[in-house]
């Protein structure tokens, strides 16, 4: 376990590494036995400053849902982060030029909740508090190097976690559904990168049924003493690998009868 101080100034790092667009080393080679409880920690002392600052919280994320990844990071569990109300873009806009580091991105359904979740939940459950589902665009960003240069050491999940689970913005479409209007396990996107077709997914991709990925973050958030809210916004899992987004990079989600979500990256394509 890691130290007060210790995760104070990993916490402070990444901070720096935010507003500087500079990122920090990894965490898993500074402190080689961190563990989740610690990473978790990490994120929350950010939090913590981050709110003492005037952000506000819309929602929560969900990451590291598919099999194919969990495979590649050795892990067999989820990860989340926490959804601030300036990572929120309108359909269609424009990110500054600068505003993140290295983004990426990849589409997700979104609920929007009506009531609260609070620690072991079933799927009913999550449907009945679920207001609406939402096609949507979660962006990412690294303020932890993705390799050591050192070593080649690649990040693993607890420098993923310290680092709210990648998350740097999200992206919600207009359409609003029931949240059993659909089998959102056959919800999909066909994503276009500048025009062209560049991934397509399913639902299905994420814990076999999105729904899951809730029943999941109400128990994990139990844990560390929070919960899901009513009004937030929770992103349920990515059904495409992350897409790298240079300035000038156009994204368009099409979700069919679902509905669609688009940004664009300003600058010069590379």
């Amino acid at each position: 376990m890691l130290t007060e101080a210790q995760i104070a100034a990993a916490a402070d790092d990444l901070l720096k590494a935010e507003d500087s667009r500079v990122q920090t080393g990894l965490l898993s080679r500074r402190h080689p036995g961190m563990t989740l409880d610690d990473a978790y920690a990490i994120q929350s002392a950010q939090m913590t400053r981050k709110l003492a600052a005037g952000r506000k919280i819309i929602g929560w994320k969900i990451g590291l849902t598919s099999t194919v990844m969990q495979q590649a990071l050795g892990i067999e569990t989820p990860d989340s982060g926490v959804l601030y109300d300036d990572m929120l873009f309108e359909n269609g806009a424009t990110v500054p030029a600068g505003r993140f580091i290295q983004p990426r991105i990849e589409a997700e359904i979104a609920f929007v909740m009506k009531a609260p979740l609070d620690g072991e939940v079933t799927r009913e459950q999550v449907l009945a508090a679920t207001e609406a589902v939402v096609p949507s665009i979660e962006i990412l960003d690294t303020r932890v190097m993705r390799k050591d240069p050192e070593t080649g050491q690649p990040r693993v999940i607890v420098d993923t976690v310290s680092d709210n689970a990648a998350n740097a913005g999200i992206v919600l479409g207009a359409e609003r559904h029931a949240p059993d209007a659909h089998d959102l396990r056959w919800v999909g996107a066909i994503l276009r990168k500048n025009g062209a077709v560049e991934a397509t997914g399913l639902g299905a991709a994420v814990l076999d049924d999105p729904v899951t990925g809730l029943v999941w973050l109400a128990r994990r958030m139990q844990q560390y003493g929070q919960r899901i809210e009513a009004g937030q916004v929770v992103l349920s899992g990515s059904f495409i690998a992350p897409i790298e987004c240079p300035p000038g990079t156009r994204i368009e989600a099409e979700f069919g009868p679902f509905g669609s979500v688009a940004v664009s990256f300003a600058g010069d394509p590379a």
